[in-house]
């Protein structure tokens, strides 16, 4: 077995992102779970924060670490002996994206393979960004991600509010 790769930007972490995790450690000896470092990606978590929660969420994982990166993710791979790509997909659309970054990383590193894992059914709707809009307004997102993470959303939304 290799050494596989899941990056994002894990903002927030849902179950969905967990979900494809698991089913990933159960097929590679080590992921490496790479969370998206872009100054020019506005993100509600800072780095270090989600790079915390990660870490708290994948304790239990053994064959799992977490990282930070702010480069291309082939080059990532490249540095760390690892020569897949796993992506999670909910939907012909995060298909057809994901196609097309698959097709540009195998340009940039011909060693690299994507490996496609679509989502269980009850995690089709789980959408970071769709997360965070439903926290803010203090709707129960406790179905989509796990407490800690439910945690870090009230006190980034509420907690600061006079």
């Amino acid at each position: 077995m290799a050494k596989a790769i899941f990056a994002g930007s894990f903002d927030p972490p849902t179950y969905g992102h967990l979900n494809i995790i698991e089913r990933a450690r159960k097929l590679f000896d080590d992921i490496d779970v790479v969370i998206a470092v872009n100054p020019q990606k506005k993100c509600l978590f800072s780095d270090d924060e989600r790079l915390s929660i990660m870490n708290e969420l994948v304790t239990n994982c053994d064959n799992v670490t977490v990282h930070l990166w702010s480069g291309l993710i082939v080059d990532y791979a490249k540095q760390n002996n690892a020569n897949v790509l796993i992506r999670g997909v909910r939907n012909v659309t995060d298909f057809s994206y994901e196609f097309d970054l698959s097709l540009m990383n195998r340009t940039l590193n011909n060693t690299i393979e994507t490996l496609f894992i679509p989502t269980e059914q009850k995690y089709v709707l789980l959408k970071s960004s769709s997360i965070k809009e439903l926290a803010a307004f203090g709707a129960d997102v406790s179905s989509m991600v796990p407490p800690i993470v439910v945690q870090k959303l009230n006190e980034k939304f509420h907690n600061n509010k006079s």
